[in-house]
């Protein structure tokens, strides 16, 4: 007897429903799509239950392989999202057991689906395709029912044109009823107009029935020899009729015929992996008969000029060039071995060479028209076979895509930590409408042979594989993915960003030392109660803020004394007025700035020269060497004097545009302020 592991146990509890709820609601939800898309050929049909609840059942199971794969992603990420918020993953790490291995059961059963898809595809997708494929032709093809609307003219039976003044809802009496009867054509046209009427269908759906009560019909009498047109006639014969009660009957089939699925079978959806493969085949057979018949026919349609010379007594005789069945002799020397068309040409008369010309390009415009007419089989085929290709390469693909979006939705989810509908929602549909986007581009690709059909096909595949692959090294090497912090690192050492020196605990421990005793500060006795009851978020307020309030230094000292005596962590504050910190920031923006004016110069030449060999490479170094002074730059201001946001929005760009200029400026501006800070440090 086979024992699961408890843990094992619990991630496939945890997994299962999950999966299950959510490929229901995927499923639902691309129904809706199919439901909203066709909706048009399904109102006023008059479809049974019995048909739309056929017709619902084909496409959702056609819309499986569309629902599958997202469900997938959804259910894992969910899954492995809460683990991560109730910390039992790490729990699980704690315990020794990587990622990977608690992972393991769920990468069996994925398994296990990806074979079941891969059977569904093969096996029940052919006959689901068919019945879904003639159920929803046969319902395009169904006419809608009649439903004849107030004081207005309906016209959708044809040859019939009908007017009701008025319905009554309740009984279901026309009044005021008005028929133009055009079946026997324009000439023979019959107009009934009677006070009221009923109408039904009658029992087999082929005909509509109307009972018509106190009326008359006006129809247009002609002879049957009398061919002359009546609009010729200054009156024309009619025969009036009135009558108590009258039934007619018109020719107008609204039963649901069904399409014969036989006509369906032939067609690549039909076919499972072996037939398909049978198929190509077959049809490559007949191109190769085709292509062997087309090759015989080339050759009979082109055959080599012949030169004939005939000596007799050493006398020059006659050429004859032959072409076709058109000939023209010229005179040509005896020692002759080669002929010179364009000479021989040229002594013909003009005449003669348009008559050739005429003959050669009748000719060139037979055999063009008689090959393009051989080819266009060809073309048809090869089309099927690309088409059988296609399907024959989707019975796979959905198996695939299945597995990758497992290996995308657990790691990710074991990344961001998060579950619930919120964030695993947004991210799955993200992703998963990239996917569909791929695959349907691929797909056309490969079915027009704009790609190789395994390229176009595999495309998606080919594009998440790596994702998939990158997402599940992340997480067992639990990579902080998601931390702005940690790309921050990779661009600094990309680019050579050096952090600016910082004031150790040493240093720290002698500012905090250094900040006098409140007994030791002159202030007003109002001010200094007024800061003795403020908090000591509004003291750090007070003393980071203290000239926007226009406090004195005092003030600000007063702030700090306070928060001093009460142990708060002025750390912040400390940070705020590291001087060594903003001094190497703007050394480092120096020494920056100095390379980016060479980066831009050598750009700006590069423009004007318009040498474009290394212009992409000028281009990306001066970005990168602008980036590297702008982080320098707002590293300063981090700790000096801050300015509005305009101001540096504006800063920026300028340097951007014009770098060495702006730099001058920028960098007198900073020594200013850097002496601010030597102004107000707590040293």
């Amino acid at each position: 007897m086979i024992r699961i592991k408890r843990l094992y146990l619990y991630i496939l509890q945890a997994f299962i429903p999950m999966f299950l709820m959510t490929f229901a609601i995927c499923l639902f939800i691309v129904l809706m799509q199919f439901l909203w898309k066709y909706v048009e050929d399904f109102v006023g049909k008059g479809l049974s239950p019995i048909v739309l609840g056929e017709m619902f059942l084909y496409a959702a199971l056609s819309l499986v392989p569309m629902a599958l794969p997202l469900a997938i992603l959804l259910a894992s990420l969910m899954t492995f999202g809460n683990l991560g918020e109730r910390l039992e993953l790490l729990a699980i790490k704690a315990a020794g057991i990587s990622l990977f291995k608690a992972m393991r059961p769920l990468i069996i059963f994925i398994t296990l689906v990806c074979v079941g898809a891969f059977f569904f595809q093969n096996e029940a997708m052919p006959r689901i395709n068919v019945k879904f494929k003639s159920l929803l032709i046969s319902i395009k093809q169904k006419s809608l029912e009649i439903d004849i609307p107030e004081g207005a003219f309906y016209s959708e039976i044809t040859n019939y044109n009908l007017y009701v003044k008025e319905k009554d809802k309740e009984t279901g009496l026309l009044k005021d009823v008005k028929i133009y009867d055009l079946s026997k054509g324009f000439e023979q046209m019959a107009v009934i107009v009677c006070d009221s009427g009923r109408m039904r269908m009658s029992s087999n759906k082929k005909y509509v029935l109307l009972n018509l009560y106190h009326g008359q019909q006006f129809s247009n009498f002609q002879t049957p020899g009398n061919t002359r047109s009546t609009r010729n006639n200054k009156f024309v014969p009619y025969s009036r009729e009135n009558f108590r009660e009258k039934e007619i009957m018109i020719p107008f089939n609204a039963d649901f015929n069904r399409m014969d699925e036989s006509s369906l079978q032939s067609t690549q959806i039909a076919k499972n992996i072996a037939e398909l493969q049978a198929s190509i085949d077959s049809i490559r057979y007949e191109v190769d008969s085709m292509n062997t018949i087309d090759r015989k026919v080339i050759r009979g349609h082109y055959r080599r000029i012949t030169e004939v010379i005939d000596i007799k007594n050493n006398e020059p005789d006659k050429t004859i060039a032959r072409q076709g069945e058109d000939s023209v002799k010229v005179e040509l020397p005896v020692s002759v071995a080669r002929i010179d068309m364009d000479s021989m040409i040229n002594k013909l008369s003009l005449q003669d060479k348009v008559s050739m010309y005429s003959a050669a390009m009748a000719n060139s415009e037979a055999n063009k028209n008689d090959l393009l007419f051989r080819s266009m089989p060809k073309i048809d085929a090869a089309k099927k076979i690309r088409y059988h290709e296609v399907e024959l390469h989707r019975k796979f693909v959905l198996s695939f895509a299945c597995l990758i979006f497992f290996f995308i939705g657990a790691p990710l989810g074991a990344i961001i930590r998060k579950g619930g509908m919120g964030m695993p929602v947004v991210i799955s549909v993200i992703l998963f409408i990239v996917y569909y986007i791929i695959d349907n581009v691929g797909f056309k690709m490969a079915r027009d042979g704009v790609l190789e059909i395994w390229q176009g096909v595999w495309l998606s595949s080919f594009v998440l594989f790596p994702l998939g692959v990158f997402l599940t090294y992340k997480a067992m090497n639990d990579s902080e993915l998601f931390k702005p912090e940690a790309y921050g690192r990779f661009i600094r050492k990309i680019l050579f960003i050096k952090s600016p020196q910082k004031m150790d605990l040493e240093e720290r421990k002698e500012i905090v030392k250094k900040i006098p005793p409140l007994s030791q500060i002159r202030i007003e006795q109002s001010m200094l109660d007024g800061l003795i009851a403020m908090d000591n978020l509004k003291l750090m307020d007070v003393v980071l803020n203290y000239k926007k309030y226009e406090y004195s230094e005092d003030v600000q000292m007063a702030a700090l004394a306070i928060l001093k005596e009460r142990d708060a962590d002025i750390q912040t504050i400390i940070d705020k007025q590291d001087y060594k910190f903003a001094d190497s920031s703007f050394a480092h923006f120096e020494s920056s700035g100095k390379l980016t004016i060479v980066g831009y110069l050598l750009f700006v030449f590069f423009v004007l020269v318009s040498w474009t060999g290394f212009f992409n490479i000028v281009e990306i170094s001066y970005l990168a060497l602008w980036f590297r002074s702008m982080n320098y730059y707002f590293l300063f201001y981090k700790n000096a004097e801050k300015k509005s946001k305009i101001y540096h929005i504006v800063i920026t760009l300028l340097l951007l545009v014009a770098f060495p200029i702006v730099y001058f400026y920028v960098k007198r501006q900073m020594e200013k302020d850097l002496k601010n800070i030597k102004v107000t440090k707590l040293i």
